[in-house]
């Protein structure tokens, strides 16, 4: 444990922080999930309306440097290029 009182500060924001993004990144995977799915079914409309989700929170992930920005791009580009291929 901490003894000087910086370092509990320090321990505290960091405990914050990492839920913060551990629930970021849940909220990610879940998403993609529902879009696998949505892809895998063929429904083309459920899956534009999950993918502007996507975008949205792959963005703030991004912004809030839950992830870098270039992992965020990829991901946005490859999911995108699978819902294009729906017909």
């Amino acid at each position: 444990m901490p003894v000087k009182k910086s370092a509990v500060k320090a321990l505290k924001q960091s405990k914050k922080r990492n839920a913060r993004n551990v629930a970021r990144k849940n909220q990610i995977k879940n998403l993609k999930k529902k879009l696998e799915t949505a892809i895998k079914d063929n429904k083309k409309e459920d899956a534009i309306k999950l993918l502007t989700q996507m975008y949205k929170i792959l963005d703030k992930a991004a912004q809030k440097k839950t992830i870098h920005k270039n992992t965020a791009a990829r991901r946005k580009a490859r999911i995108t290029k699978r819902v294009n291929k729906l017909k």
